[in-house]
């Protein structure tokens, strides 16, 4: 008997220059059963976006060099058409980062430290409110 047909686990890109924030958001989401793939930098995430493939991105706004602001842009254009949700997960909680985190396109804009089991729980949502879970032939 054939098994039922799964969609692949949703893949999670994480982008945080404090390595140990980003290993251990990694970390958690894989406990909570997606596929993480951790970076320290924003030439970092660029670097595999093509050959990763992220269902989502969860991105530091405060990062030196690219910060993650620019970096969400980047992976904007880098997506085209195709709906990828973009969460920022930062220190920073004023009103004005959080209007700006918006007009640049995240999708959700949470302080640090977020509460994982909130943040897997949001991600799942937002990929299977926007409907992109379509044919794996079609990512």
């Amino acid at each position: 008997m054939d098994a039922p047909y799964q969609p692949d686990i949703l893949r999670v890109l994480c982008v945080d220059d404090n390595k140990d924030a980003a290993d251990m958001l990694g970390a958690l989401l894989e406990i909570a059963g997606f596929n993480p793939r951790v970076c320290y930098s924003g030439a970092q995430a660029l670097a595999v976006l093509d050959e990763f493939n992220p269902d989502a991105c969860i991105l530091d706004i405060q990062m030196p060099g690219m910060d993650g602001v620019e970096l969400a842009k980047r992976i904007r254009d880098w997506a085209g058409p195709r709906a990828l949700p973009l969460v920022a997960v930062t220190g920073l909680d004023d009103d004005e980062m959080r209007t700006r985190s918006l007009e640049v396109g995240f999708d959700l804009h949470l302080t640090k430290p977020a509460d994982p089991d909130l943040l897997a729980s949001l991600l799942a949502d937002i990929v299977l409110l926007r409907g992109d879970w379509s044919d794996p032939g079609e990512r």
